[in-house]
This record gives C-alpha cells, sequence and structure tokens, in this order.
C-alpha cells in the first residue's frame, strides 16, 4: 500500500512520484489472447432513446497501452476470496464492474483512468468498463488504445436530462452526461449487482478490487465521508428558510461525500426507486433553486448520513483546486489509492498550457494522448 507525507512544492510531487514510480513502470508490455466473450461492443437502449451510427473519425489519437495480463496468483486469489467460478459472460460474478463516462472534451482523463486500472490491478483481465456516451464513436478510440479490454457502450441521449438541469457555478457542471450516472440502475444490465462509479479526472495507484470489496452492509452507496465540512453551504438560503426542505436532513448526521468516486449497490438502487427521487429534487431545483453545484446535491438530499463509509485513501480529491480558479492544492495527509482532480483544474489542461501544478506529474505517466502533427 502507499503511504504520502504531506508536503508542499515540488519538493513534494517529486517524493511522491518516487515513491509510486515502481509500480508505475512494473507491468512491461504482454502479449495477450483477446477473450472471444468480449471481442464486440454492445449498446443498451433506454425507452425512447435511438442509438447513433457509429462514426469513427475524431481529433483524438490515443498510443496502444500494454497488454495487462492477470498475475499468476489471481486465479486462486479470486477463488478464495471470493468463492466463485468464471462463466466467461457480463455477468459473470468473478468480474469487477466499474462505469465511467466518456466525453471529448474528458476523454483524454477517461483513457488515462482506464490504464491507471489495469496498471495497478493484480487480476486486470476480470476488469469490466462500463462506458457511457453520447457521442457513439468513442468506443473505437477505446478499442484501439486497450484492444483487449472488457467493456460495454451504452448510448445516453442528452434529452433525458436536458429539462432538469439548471445552471452551476461551473458550466461543466451542466453537461447532461454528468448526470448519466443517476441512471446506471436502469441502464446496465439487471445481473450486475454491484459497480463502481468513477469520474473522468482521476488515476487509481492501488488494485481497485480492494475497493470493489466495500463492504455496505444495509446502506445502497460507499464512499469516503468528510464530516468536518460546512455542510450547509452546498444550499441556498431558499432551502435553508424553508422548513420542509430543511427537515431533510433531520435524524441524520450529514456528511459530505463526492459522488466522483462511488461504490453503488444497484439492487438496492433499483428497488428504492432512487433514479426518480433524484429527479424530484432536480425538478423543484428548476422551480426554486436550492443549490448551486451541479449534480452533487440531490445525492446529499437522499444519502447523505446513509452512506458506507469508505477509507478516505480511496479519493484524495480536490486536486483540480477550486471550482473558479482551480489553483493548486496539495494532497491530503496519508495512504493514497485514488488521485481526483476534482475543481475547475485538469491536469491534461495544465500540462498542456506549461502551468502545471506540482501533483499534476503524477497524473501525466498514465496519459496515452499522442498530439495530432
Amino acid at each position: 500500500m502507499l503511504w504520502i507525507t504531506r508536503v508542499s512544492g515540488f519538493v513534494f510531487a517529486g517524493l511522491v512520484l518516487i515513491v509510486l514510480s515502481p509500480s508505475l513502470q512494473s507491468f512491461p508490455p504482454a502479449e495477450a489472447i483477446r477473450s472471444s466473450h468480449f471481442d464486440d461492443v454492445y449498446h443498451l437502449r433506454l425507452p425512447g432513446e435511438s442509438i447513433l451510427p457509429v462514426n469513427t473519425s475524431s481529433s483524438f489519437s490515443f498510443r496502444q497501452a500494454p497488454s495487462f495480463l492477470n498475475d499468476a496468483a489471481c486465479v486462486q486469489n479470486l477463488s478464495q476470496t471470493l468463492g466463485i467460478d468464471s462463466n466467461g459472460s457480463i455477468c459473470d460474478p468473478s468480474l469487477v464492474h466499474i462505469a465511467i463516462t466518456l466525453d471529448e472534451d474528458y476523454l483524454r482523463g477517461s483513457i488515462a483512468a482506464v490504464h491507471s486500472v489495469l496498471r495497478h490491478a493484480l487480476c486486470p483481465e476480470t476488469i469490466f468498463f462500463h462506458f457511457l456516451v453520447s457521442d457513439t464513436h468513442l468506443e473505437a478510440l477505446v478499442r484501439s488504445a486497450f484492444p483487449i479490454l472488457r467493456f460495454k457502450v451504452y448510448y445516453f441521449d442528452p434529452d433525458r436530462v436536458r429539462g432538469l438541469i439548471s445552471s452551476s457555478v461551473r458550466q461543466s457542471l451542466e453537461h447532461p452526461l454528468n448526470y448519466a450516472r443517476n441512471y446506471l440502475a436502469d441502464m446496465l444490465e439487471s445481473c450486475v449487482h454491484r459497480v463502481i462509479y468513477l469520474d473522468s479526472d482521476l488515476v487509481v495507484v492501488d488494485d481497485v478490487t480492494n475497493l470493489w470489496r466495500t463492504r455496505l452492509g444495509s446502506r445502497t452507496i460507499g464512499a469516503p465521508e468528510y464530516c468536518h465540512a460546512n455542510f450547509t453551504s452546498y444550499f441556498t438560503d431558499e432551502f435553508w428558510s424553508n422548513s420542509k426542505f430543511a427537515s431533510t436532513f433531520n435524524r441524520r448526521r450529514p456528511c459530505y461525500f463526492n459522488t466522483g468516486v462511488m461504490v453503488m449497490d444497484l439492487d438496492k438502487w433499483r428497488r428504492s426507486g432512487y433514479t426518480r427521487r433524484i429527479e424530484k429534487w432536480m425538478e423543484i431545483q428548476k422551480k426554486g433553486r436550492i443549490y448551486s453545484l451541479g449534480s452533487l446535491p440531490p445525492f446529499l438530499l437522499i444519502f447523505a448520513g446513509h452512506v458506507a463509509p469508505i477509507e478516505h485513501r480511496w479519493n484524495q480529491h480536490g486536486l483540480g483546486g477550486d471550482n473558479i480558479k482551480g489553483s493548486c492544492r496539495d494532497i491530503h495527509a496519508g495512504p493514497v489509492s485514488l488521485l481526483h482532480w476534482s475543481g475547475r483544474g485538469k491536469p491534461w489542461v495544465r500540462l498542456d498550457s506549461n502551468r502545471s501544478c506540482p501533483l499534476d506529474s503524477l497524473w501525466a505517466p498514465y496519459d496515452l494522448y499522442t498530439p495530432s502533427p
């Protein structure tokens, strides 16, 4: 496991990079045989939605990642810890399911996130990615970067949420695909009982299976909680002045959690109808503006105080700075399993502009982007 002490500036970034670099370089390219069960890329259509024709044209180009293979102890480790056998389908109970969005503005980050997951996984061939897209041509770019990756593409119609989205403190938070996480239980197959949702501006520096095994108990979602945050700042005066709205948090300890890293029990989500409950809060927001921060507040309204706590190492967030200036920030004290550039500043933008922050160098080793000549 990785332990990083809080240090500031470039000296800190250099020390962290030295600590992480052995794991970043420990997976040489290897040959692998593509599994015939996962050669095809599928689409799932929600009621009333249509599949767009595949368009392979794009201004993006990514170099091919190494073929990451299971460790020799992987099969034995899986059978002992999970007590299951592989059957080679999307419903295979040995699979680790990860959902992530693909969007042109954040595609470079999504590819880096996938690369980081595979690079640190003990059993990379058991990881199945569920990509949520509004532009289906992006699937070809994923396949070019990861030829043997197990994944499925789901088209998310922006019109499904466009009428529910209100203005936010940052325009990117208003993108319809930012709300696709609300519909995972509807979009993914019913045999997928659990999924890890990951944002596109992060890298994983630990075996993601350790996150997958999180015990949720009676809870529907698990995430790192931060109970010292000023919770009242996430909602407007209109919200707190309405006794009915304010009473939402009665008899529970509402703690902030970042929705960019969540372990989700999809069976519980489906049974409780959480998608519709989130939509209802979004409808209230359109009428009276009770919050100003994108897709997060409805999750807080429903789940804050009812979240299975996960170690903070699994979401060292805020590395992108605040939502206005995106200033540089240091990492939090303690161990690190996931680095998250939430906030305005994104590492690929800052690196390209030669205005990078010290910690952006930790994202760079996972970047597969190839600039056009």
